[in-house]
C-alpha cells in the first residue's frame, strides 16, 4: 500500500504524487482511493487501492537505474511493423506493459519513423504520450528538470553504438 506523498508511476501516465487517500461512494459500495496527481499536464486520477497492482501502479525506479535506462536507450534494437494497424497495436502494447525499456523501443521506433516517413497523427500522439511517460518518471528519479530530461532522452533516442 503506498502512502501520501509517495511518488508512483502509472503504466500509460508517468509519475505522479499521490496526494491523498479518500473513500467515496460509488454505486452504493465504499472505497478507497489514492488522488494521483501528474505534474505533467495537471491530471488527475483516483484509484481504488484494491486494484492498484491490477492497473499497474508501481514505485518509481531509483536513480541509478534511470542511469542505465538512458545508458542502454542507444542499444536497443526496434523492429517496426510495416502495417500501421498492426505497428499501432504493437507499440500500444508496450506502453501498456509498463517497462520502461519497452516505453522507451516505442519512442526510438516512432522517433526512426518520423525521420524517415513522417508519422501518422495517432503515432505523433503516441510519440508524444511514450515521452511523458519516460520523462516524467526519469524527473522524479533524478531530481531533474523536464527540458533537461527530454534533451538527453532525444540525444539518447538518435544515437546508435
Amino acid at each position: 500500500m503506498f502512502s501520501i506523498g509517495d511518488y508512483v508511476v502509472h503504466p500509460l501516465h508517468g509519475a505522479g504524487q499521490i496526494e491523498d487517500i479518500v473513500e467515496e461512494k460509488v454505486a452504493g459500495v465504499k472505497k478507497k482511493y489514492y488522488v494521483f496527481n501528474m505534474p505533467a499536464g495537471s491530471l488527475v486520477l483516483k484509484i481504488p487501492t484494491s486494484s492498484a497492482g491490477t492497473v499497474g501502479i508501481r514505485n518509481v525506479i531509483t536513480e541509478s537505474e534511470a542511469d542505465e535506462l538512458m545508458e542502454a536507450i542507444p542499444d536497443l534494437t526496434v523492429e517496426a511493423n510495416s502495417n500501421w494497424n498492426k505497428r499501432y497495436q504493437e507499440n500500444l502494447n508496450r506502453l501498456k506493459s509498463g517497462d520502461l525499456y519497452e516505453v522507451a523501443k516505442v519512442i526510438k521506433s516512432l522517433v526512426q519513423r518520423e525521420s524517415q516517413r513522417g508519422l501518422s497523427t495517432g503515432e505523433r500522439k503516441m510519440l508524444y504520450n511514450a515521452k511523458q511517460i519516460i520523462i516524467s518518471e526519469i524527473v522524479v528519479a533524478k531530481r531533474g528538470e523536464y527540458e533537461d530530461v527530454e534533451n538527453v532522452l532525444m540525444d539518447a533516442m538518435r544515437k546508435e553504438r
